[in-house]
């Protein structure tokens, strides 16, 4: 018996995605790239973006339209708004959260399939909440390089243009034991990239009240960890929020080399009174001061943002401010994002008043400036030696890919599929505005400049 899934959105519905793959190939089903051959066709669903649930409706209308040719049964979980979900049942043969999916299995012999085996893969402990049962599910990891470990799930910030609070709920940690566990295992296999996930990374803890971790001692555990293990990998996180960075997060990454030099801290806009609207609950002077205890603690390191153009009542001004910030903090990358309503969110109830020709106008106008700051970053790499984590083959013909610890991205002449998940020094020869080129260094010896 074959199964076949779609995962949209975020890292957090990959990472999801790779224990539902668990759940699955426990009860004896085989993962097929050919939906036609599947017994089992699922969807991680992801309501923030209506592009994402658009995606969702297409798919089941074609997987229905099959029904009267082949028997086979459709599931849909992930991110789902309560309305969405109601829809859903009406189109799916089974609907269910993440949450319950330790009990998947039983829900499909209650659908009247009799599954090749039964096996109880969550380890489950009845006294323990539902979110906690679908983190004890080891996952089926897609890489054997690169793994993503959650560390918390919902959100409880409720920007104004954000749908998660209501599609994943308020924020959970995960018990501190276990992701230090799930990492020093993937860590012991030879992993040699993880990335911590969550809705907001460093208010981890604080829905324990004292009685967990804060994320900056998480991340020193982990840290820690890194040195007494004497393997070299890379352990980034997202998603931070400016409103919950201290300080002392930056000073622990400075302190370790596993904790990759690399922090990626939403902004989203420039502009205090648009930030207000949004519900973002910090400043620009807060924000500056996180990009200033960053270049002062951690020089090497690079920083990527999130910026939205055309909110809801944005002006020419607030928009200029927006640019002169991110002329202000030299981003190496930013992914800017013309505002369009999300369903379930507090500002799809607003006049989306800023023309859409405005939008485009400002995100090129936008990206062009972060073309400047990130082409001249690249540029200064000519020359230098840098260590590599290579990740698979480039689009250039006889080139592989892979980052710089600083998810620089990167190619270099190479047909040694061997190298794919291994670091690599590679000495660079040219850049772009956005990616760097250079040539293999045959050493096995770590590279200690950071890029």
């Amino acid at each position: 018996m074959y199964y076949h899934l779609v995962t949209l959105g975020c890292q957090m519905n990959v990472s999801d995605s790779e224990r539902v793959r668990t759940v699955l190939e426990g009860m004896g089903y085989v993962w097929t790239e050919d939906e036609n051959r599947a017994d089992i066709l699922g969807v991680l669903a992801c309501s923030v973006r209506q592009k994402s649930i658009d995606k969702v409706y297409s798919r089941i209308a074609g997987w229905n339209r099959q029904k009267s040719a082949r028997n086979f049964i459709t599931f849909v979980s992930g991110c789902m708004l309560p309305a969405d979900k109601l829809k859903f049942l009406k189109l799916f043969d089974l609907v269910f959260t993440m949450e319950e999916l330790p009990d998947l299995h039983e829900m499909i012999r209650q659908y009247g399939v009799a599954t090749p085996l039964s096996l109880d893969v969550t380890g489950r402990l009845p006294d323990i909440s539902p979110i906690r049962q679908f983190w004890r599910i080891r996952p089926a990891y897609q890489s054997s390089f690169e793994a993503f470990v959650p560390i918390q799930n919902g959100c409880d910030k409720f920007c104004t243009f954000c749908a998660v609070p209501y599609t994943r709920g308020r924020e959970i940690s995960r018990p501190s034991g276990e992701i230090l566990e799930e990492v020093r295992s993937l860590v012991e296999e030879g992993y040699k990239s993880i990335t911590l996930l969550g809705q907001n990374v460093n208010s981890y803890g604080h829905d324990k009240n004292g009685d967990e971790l804060s994320f900056a001692e998480l991340l020193r555990r982990i840290g820690r960890m890194g040195s007494e293990s004497g393997l070299e990998f890379w352990t980034y996180f997202t998603s931070p929020h400016p409103r919950d960075m201290t300080d002392e997060v930056i000073e622990v990454v400075s302190q370790y080399p596993c904790l990759a030099k690399q922090i990626h801290l939403p902004l989203q806009s420039g502009d205090d009174r648009v930030l207000s609207k949004m519900n973002r609950n910090h400043t620009l002077e807060k924000y500056r001061h996180i990009i200033g205890t960053i270049r002062k603690l951690i020089p090497e390191a690079t920083i990527f943002t999130d910026i939205i153009v055309g909110f809801t009542g944005e002006d020419d001004t607030q928009f200029e401010n927006s640019r002169k910030a991110l002329a202000e903090f030299r981003f190496n990358m930013a992914y800017i994002a013309m505002y369009s309503p999300r369903a379930g969110a507090t500002s799809s109830g607003w006049d989306d008043n800023v023309p859409l020709a405005v939008k485009k106008d400002r995100l090129h106008k936008l990206t062009g400036e972060l073309k400047i700051h990130s082409s001249a970053f690249n540029a200064g790499m000519v020359g230098r030696k840098i260590r590599v984590l290579v990740t698979g083959h480039d689009r250039k013909q006889g080139y592989l890919s892979g980052h710089t610890e600083g998810r620089i991205i990167l190619r270099f002449p190479s047909q040694d599929h061997s190298l794919i998940g291994q670091f690599v020094d590679v000495t660079i020869s040219s850049s772009s505005d956005f990616s760097v080129e250079g040539t293999l260094v045959r050493s096995s010896e770590p590279e200690m400049i950071r890029q």
